[in-house]
């Protein structure tokens, strides 16, 4: 099993970016099908402390979804944030990439190279 995951969407261009730039530095992570296998709240939590941001900066805001759920309201906490990625996790800002408790975006894809410092 691999130190690396990538929460990966294989019909996003930069997602596809991400995990071939892993592959070239000889790391075959594990991949995630995040749309498949909607991460919990907990993992989402996680994701955020290892990427060092608050629940907005990890949503997509052109979904569709951002904008029927009413989530441009700034009165809407992490906790609320995080429920409406786990009911709807296209709003999930994509690729992420974990080695251990720490996390990058793979945007630019280029980023997951700070995981290969160790």
């Amino acid at each position: 099993m691999s130190d690396f995951v990538i929460f990966h969407n294989p019909r996003c261009s930069k997602s596809r970016q991400t995990l071939e730039l892993l592959r070239q530095h000889g790391v075959e992570p594990e991949i995630r099908l995040y749309l498949e296998q909607t991460p919990v709240a907990a993992e989402i939590e996680s994701l955020l402390s290892g990427l060092g941001i608050g629940a907005r900066a990890l949503l997509r805001r052109s979904e569709a979804d951002y904008k029927e759920q009413g989530l441009a309201d700034t009165g809407l906490g992490d906790g609320e944030l995080v429920q409406a990625m786990v009911r709807f996790p296209k709003l999930i800002e994509r690729p992420i990439v974990t080695r251990g408790d720490r996390a990058v975006l793979g945007r630019p894809p280029e980023n997951v190279l700070e995981l290969l410092d160790d």
